[in-house]
Protein backbone atom coordinates (compact mmCIF):
# COMPACT_ATOMS: atom_id res chain seq x y z
CA UNK A 1 0.00 0.00 0.00
CA UNK A 2 1.44 3.00 -1.40
CA UNK A 3 2.35 6.20 1.11
CA UNK A 4 -0.01 8.27 -0.48
CA UNK A 5 -2.83 5.93 -0.24
CA UNK A 6 -2.55 4.96 3.07
CA UNK A 7 -2.35 8.79 4.08
CA UNK A 8 -5.67 9.23 2.18
CA UNK A 9 -7.38 6.13 3.75
CA UNK A 10 -6.11 7.69 7.33
CA UNK A 11 -7.55 11.27 6.54
CA UNK A 12 -10.84 9.79 5.11
CA UNK A 13 -10.95 7.04 7.97
CA UNK A 14 -10.58 10.39 10.76
CA UNK A 15 -13.23 12.63 9.10
CA UNK A 16 -15.57 9.72 8.64
CA UNK A 17 -15.04 8.70 12.35
CA UNK A 18 -16.05 12.42 13.44
CA UNK A 19 -18.77 12.63 11.23
CA UNK A 20 -20.60 10.04 12.54
CA UNK A 21 -23.93 12.08 13.76
CA UNK A 22 -24.58 10.60 17.16
CA UNK A 23 -27.24 12.76 18.74
CA UNK A 24 -29.32 12.42 15.56
CA UNK A 25 -29.05 8.48 15.45
CA UNK A 26 -30.07 8.82 18.95
CA UNK A 27 -33.31 11.07 18.32
CA UNK A 28 -33.81 8.83 15.30
CA UNK A 29 -33.67 5.92 17.53
CA UNK A 30 -35.05 6.11 20.44
CA UNK A 31 -37.93 8.94 19.86
CA UNK A 32 -38.36 8.99 16.17
CA UNK A 33 -37.30 12.32 15.67
CA UNK A 34 -35.09 14.85 13.87
CA UNK A 35 -33.09 16.37 16.97
CA UNK A 36 -32.12 19.02 14.04
CA UNK A 37 -35.64 20.66 14.70
CA UNK A 38 -35.82 20.29 18.26
CA UNK A 39 -34.48 22.30 21.18
CA UNK A 40 -31.29 24.68 19.91
CA UNK A 41 -31.46 21.96 16.11
CA UNK A 42 -27.79 21.52 17.02
CA UNK A 43 -26.74 17.98 16.75
CA UNK A 44 -24.33 17.60 19.97
CA UNK A 45 -24.87 16.24 23.67
CA UNK A 46 -26.11 19.40 24.97
CA UNK A 47 -29.24 19.09 22.50
CA UNK A 48 -29.20 15.31 23.29
CA UNK A 49 -29.48 15.75 27.02
CA UNK A 50 -32.25 18.30 26.49
CA UNK A 51 -34.29 17.12 23.99
CA UNK A 52 -33.58 13.35 25.03
CA UNK A 53 -33.00 13.29 28.63
CA UNK A 54 -30.34 12.62 30.96
CA UNK A 55 -28.65 9.11 29.77
CA UNK A 56 -29.00 9.19 26.26
CA UNK A 57 -27.56 12.71 26.32
CA UNK A 58 -24.21 11.21 28.61
CA UNK A 59 -24.42 8.09 25.89
CA UNK A 60 -24.18 10.88 23.18
CA UNK A 61 -21.18 12.84 24.83
CA UNK A 62 -19.49 9.12 25.54
CA UNK A 63 -19.74 8.41 21.91
CA UNK A 64 -18.58 11.61 20.65
CA UNK A 65 -15.60 11.54 22.83
CA UNK A 66 -14.75 7.81 21.71
CA UNK A 67 -15.21 8.67 18.37
CA UNK A 68 -12.44 11.30 18.30
CA UNK A 69 -9.61 9.10 20.23
CA UNK A 70 -10.73 6.36 17.63
CA UNK A 71 -9.68 8.37 14.96
CA UNK A 72 -6.59 8.93 16.27
CA UNK A 73 -5.71 5.19 17.37
CA UNK A 74 -7.20 3.71 13.93
CA UNK A 75 -4.00 5.92 12.01
CA UNK A 76 -1.90 5.25 14.64
CA UNK A 77 -2.47 1.72 13.95
CA UNK A 78 -3.44 1.67 10.05
CA UNK A 79 0.54 3.48 9.83
CA UNK A 80 1.80 0.84 11.89
CA UNK A 81 0.43 -1.61 10.59
CA UNK A 82 1.43 -0.27 6.67
CA UNK A 83 5.11 -0.27 7.57
CA UNK A 84 5.21 -3.58 8.86
CA UNK A 85 3.20 -5.47 6.60
CA UNK A 86 4.74 -3.58 3.61
CA UNK A 87 7.47 -1.94 4.02
CA UNK A 88 6.78 0.81 1.80
CA UNK A 89 6.58 3.77 3.88
CA UNK A 90 9.34 6.36 2.20
CA UNK A 91 10.41 8.11 5.47
CA UNK A 92 10.77 6.87 8.70
CA UNK A 93 7.52 6.31 10.64
CA UNK A 94 8.41 8.31 14.15
CA UNK A 95 9.30 11.42 11.85
CA UNK A 96 5.72 11.44 10.15
CA UNK A 97 3.34 9.60 12.53
CA UNK A 98 2.80 12.98 15.26
CA UNK A 99 2.26 15.07 11.71
CA UNK A 100 -0.43 12.01 10.58
CA UNK A 101 -2.04 12.37 13.91
CA UNK A 102 -1.97 16.12 13.81
CA UNK A 103 -4.34 15.82 10.30
CA UNK A 104 -6.25 13.01 11.39
CA UNK A 105 -7.49 14.78 14.89
CA UNK A 106 -8.60 18.02 12.63
CA UNK A 107 -10.36 15.80 10.12
CA UNK A 108 -12.14 14.53 12.93
CA UNK A 109 -13.10 17.21 14.31
CA UNK A 110 -14.08 18.67 10.98
CA UNK A 111 -16.15 15.42 10.43
CA UNK A 112 -17.78 16.36 13.54
CA UNK A 113 -18.84 19.76 12.80
CA UNK A 114 -19.27 19.53 8.77
CA UNK A 115 -20.66 15.50 8.60
CA UNK A 116 -21.13 14.51 5.15
CA UNK A 117 -24.52 12.25 6.58
CA UNK A 118 -25.59 15.66 7.88
CA UNK A 119 -25.43 17.38 4.34
CA UNK A 120 -21.81 19.48 6.15
CA UNK A 121 -23.63 20.39 9.01
CA UNK A 122 -22.93 19.45 12.67
CA UNK A 123 -22.28 20.15 15.92
CA UNK A 124 -19.30 22.12 17.68
CA UNK A 125 -16.86 19.24 17.87
CA UNK A 126 -16.33 20.03 21.93
CA UNK A 127 -16.68 16.19 22.92
CA UNK A 128 -15.04 14.66 19.69
CA UNK A 129 -12.35 17.26 20.66
CA UNK A 130 -11.73 15.86 24.24
CA UNK A 131 -11.37 12.16 22.50
CA UNK A 132 -8.94 13.35 20.42
CA UNK A 133 -6.57 15.08 23.66
CA UNK A 134 -7.30 12.10 25.35
CA UNK A 135 -5.97 10.05 22.51
CA UNK A 136 -2.94 12.06 21.82
CA UNK A 137 -1.93 13.33 25.31
CA UNK A 138 -3.76 12.49 28.25
CA UNK A 139 -2.64 15.04 30.71
CA UNK A 140 -4.24 17.62 28.40
CA UNK A 141 -7.08 15.65 27.83
CA UNK A 142 -7.88 15.30 31.58
CA UNK A 143 -7.41 18.79 32.20
CA UNK A 144 -9.55 19.64 29.59
CA UNK A 145 -12.07 17.64 30.93
CA UNK A 146 -11.74 18.66 34.46
CA UNK A 147 -11.87 22.61 33.12
CA UNK A 148 -14.89 21.60 31.54
CA UNK A 149 -16.50 19.42 34.28
CA UNK A 150 -15.83 22.42 36.80
CA UNK A 151 -17.56 25.37 34.74
CA UNK A 152 -20.29 23.17 34.14
CA UNK A 153 -20.73 22.28 37.88
CA UNK A 154 -20.31 25.54 39.01
CA UNK A 155 -22.17 27.60 36.62
CA UNK A 156 -24.13 25.50 34.58
CA UNK A 157 -23.11 26.54 31.23
CA UNK A 158 -22.31 23.92 29.01
CA UNK A 159 -20.63 26.35 25.81
CA UNK A 160 -18.78 28.10 28.71
CA UNK A 161 -17.26 25.18 30.11
CA UNK A 162 -16.29 23.94 26.53
CA UNK A 163 -14.64 27.11 25.84
CA UNK A 164 -12.89 27.24 28.85
CA UNK A 165 -11.30 23.53 28.52
CA UNK A 166 -10.00 24.34 24.93
CA UNK A 167 -8.03 27.23 26.88
CA UNK A 168 -7.21 24.92 29.31
CA UNK A 169 -6.29 22.52 26.43
CA UNK A 170 -3.86 25.35 24.12
CA UNK A 171 -2.51 26.31 27.86
CA UNK A 172 -1.35 23.03 29.22
CA UNK A 173 0.05 21.82 25.99
CA UNK A 174 2.15 24.77 25.37
CA UNK A 175 3.30 24.05 29.28
CA UNK A 176 4.16 20.65 29.04
CA UNK A 177 7.27 19.23 26.17
CA UNK A 178 5.20 17.92 22.96
CA UNK A 179 5.99 17.50 19.54
CA UNK A 180 5.39 20.52 17.43
CA UNK A 181 2.29 18.46 15.65
CA UNK A 182 0.74 18.12 18.78
CA UNK A 183 0.69 21.35 19.80
CA UNK A 184 -0.43 22.66 16.26
CA UNK A 185 -3.27 19.84 16.54
CA UNK A 186 -4.22 21.47 19.89
CA UNK A 187 -3.92 25.04 19.32
CA UNK A 188 -5.94 24.94 16.12
CA UNK A 189 -8.45 22.39 16.98
CA UNK A 190 -8.72 24.82 20.33
CA UNK A 191 -9.40 27.51 18.57
CA UNK A 192 -11.52 25.68 15.55
CA UNK A 193 -13.65 25.38 18.63
CA UNK A 194 -14.00 28.08 20.51
CA UNK A 195 -14.77 29.56 17.27
CA UNK A 196 -17.58 27.16 16.51
CA UNK A 197 -19.34 28.56 19.75
CA UNK A 198 -19.27 32.39 18.39
CA UNK A 199 -23.23 32.42 18.56
CA UNK A 200 -22.76 31.55 21.98
CA UNK A 201 -20.11 33.90 23.06
CA UNK A 202 -22.48 36.41 21.59
CA UNK A 203 -25.02 35.35 24.04
CA UNK A 204 -22.72 34.85 26.86
CA UNK A 205 -21.82 38.63 26.42
CA UNK A 206 -25.42 39.82 26.61
CA UNK A 207 -26.07 37.55 29.42
CA UNK A 208 -28.52 35.24 27.45
CA UNK A 209 -27.15 31.95 27.43
CA UNK A 210 -29.26 29.81 29.03
CA UNK A 211 -27.74 27.06 31.98
CA UNK A 212 -28.72 23.46 32.24
CA UNK A 213 -32.07 22.88 33.56
CA UNK A 214 -33.55 25.66 31.39
CA UNK A 215 -35.41 25.59 28.11
CA UNK A 216 -33.87 27.95 25.54
CA UNK A 217 -34.76 27.49 21.28
CA UNK A 218 -31.23 29.34 20.50
CA UNK A 219 -29.42 27.20 22.99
Amino acid sequence: MGFWIVSVVGLLAAYLFGSIPTAYLAGKLLKGIDIRKHGSKSVGATNALRTLGTWPGLTVLLVDVLKGAAAVVFVHWLYAWSNTSFDTLPIDLKTWLPWAICLAGLAALLGHSRSIWLKFAGGKSAATGLGVLLAISWPVGLGAAIAFTTVVAILRIVSLGSIFAALVAITLVLSLEHPLPHLLLVVAGGTYVIVLHRANIQRLLSGTEPRLGHSNPDT
